[in-house]
């Protein structure tokens, strides 16, 4: 495997904390990253890698996956990282792409196991969920530890409500700032992301997760006020119909006690009661 230190010093960059760049240069945790993917049986075709760097964690990607694809923004480490790779390149089982995460079109794949750019791993990340493929992704720990939390914790919000919607989410591993090069702010931490389908149905995703932003928009507030405040938010035509028809005892919680099931079926009675914008 190639030595991370070696990677940044071929490259011939320093991270640039600016513009949220922090080379993983720890050998043990770039190395444990394939095996949470690989854990779960993971299909290893072809494995997406999001915010590439210098190449530490692309190597061990390519020695574990029949393809990789990696996407880096920096114009300057791509070059780098086509002439690095330049072997796995030519034989097909590496393609280096230039570009935002957010803007390229993502191509498809089987798996995804990336370091994040922390400024943009809310976005990027959900736009990787709804592929309904696994994940092993590095966040900042707080972000991790709300995309796992539980209802009627100090960290569960919409975040924990949208992610558990797509996956089961957990914390496989929390990595200190010593690991990047320069190191960050904040702690981070590795979630894996096993796709499942949820255990309720919402007729109408787009909504489902409008509705849930906009009853977290007011999460001090009782659900009946939440309901009423948000219309602006969730499209709602008529919030107070969807008050009047849902249990009273129910209209007296908070948004951070509602388990994602619970959000649902709360979601399909606005739907039918509340009439939702098209």
């Amino acid at each position: 495997m190639r030595d991370p230190d070696g990677l940044l010093a071929r490259a011939g960059v320093r991270g640039d904390p600016d513009v949220d760049q922090h080379f993983l240069i720890d050998d043990r945790v770039l190395d444990r990253l394939p095996g949470y993917a690989t854990g779960i049986d993971a299909n290893l075709d072809h494995v997406l890698e999001v915010g590439a760097g210098t190449g530490a964690l692309t190597d061990r990607l390519c020695g574990i996956a029949d393809r990789v694809t990696a996407i880096e923004r920096d114009p300057a480490l791509v070059r780098f990282l086509r002439e690095e790779f330049a072997d796995e390149i030519g034989d097909d089982r590496l393609t280096v792409i230039e570009g935002d995460a957010l803007d390229v079109e993502l191509p498809e794949f089987s798996a995804c196991v990336s370091n994040l750019p922390y400024g943009v791993s809310s976005e990027i990340a959900f736009q990787l969920l709804p592929r309904k493929r696994p994940l092993v992704l590095m966040f900042q720990l707080e972000f991790a530890e709300r995309m796992v939390a539980d209802p009627d914790t100090p960290e569960y919000g919409r975040l924990s409500v949208s992610a558990q919607h797509y996956a089961d989410c957990e914390i496989v591993e929390e990595v200190p700032r010593e690991a990047f090069s320069p190191p960050p702010a904040v702690e981070s931490a590795v979630v894996r992301a096993r796709p499942r389908d949820p255990e309720y149905e919402v007729g109408d995703e787009a909504f489902f997760l409008r509705f849930v932003k906009a009853l977290f928009t007011q999460r001090r507030k009782t659900l009946r006020n939440a309901v009423r405040n948000t219309a602006h938010i969730s499209g709602l035509d008529d919030p107070e119909s969807v008050v009047e028809a849902a249990d009273e005892k129910l209209m007296s919680r908070r948004a951070g006690t509602l388990a994602p099931a619970e959000f649902a079926a709360l979601a399909e009675l606005a739907r039918a009661r509340g009439e939702p914008d098209e």
